[in-house]
């Protein structure tokens, strides 16, 4: 079987905007591409970044709506600080935050912030297992 990747392509409204917020602000790596969209490398998969009307062109469906759109993305940490981190950095970068960090029913820590154009992420802290490769300290 041929290697295979997951994607997933979120519609922005303002391609430099969200560039450096996602680039400069998260700091996550882009990758080298010259035309109208974005790539960053996540662990496992990747992300784009598409012009919103485009995307809704392309997909077949109105551009135009708001409010929650029923779909979040996550973005797991190694521990509650780290949470907390990635959320301030969210702020400070131009996101909203959401839902501060906090103790959430299923046992672990997590809080919510919208990128943007919108986008919600949550940002979690898992106990009950190890999201990254397996190593010594996470096993």
């Amino acid at each position: 079987m041929r290697p295979r990747i997951n994607m997933i392509t979120l519609g922005v409204k303002d391609m430099e905007k969200a560039i450096q917020f996602y680039e400069n602000g998260l700091g996550l790596p882009r990758m080298p591409f010259e035309g109208g969209a974005a790539f960053f490398t996540l662990n496992g998969s990747w992300m784009s970044l598409y012009p919103w009307n485009a995307l809704a062109e392309d997909a077949t469906v109105k551009a135009s709506g708001s409010g929650f759109h029923g779909i979040t993305l996550a973005h797991v940490v190694s521990s509650k600080e780290e949470v907390r981190e990635v959320l301030d950095q969210a702020a400070k970068s131009g996101g909203k935050l959401i839902k501060p960090a906090q103790d959430v029913f299923w046992g672990g820590y997590s809080g919510y912030f919208a990128d943007p154009d919108g986008h919600l992420w949550e940002v979690a802290w898992n106990p009950h297992f190890w999201p990254g490769p397996k190593d010594d300290d996470k096993a």
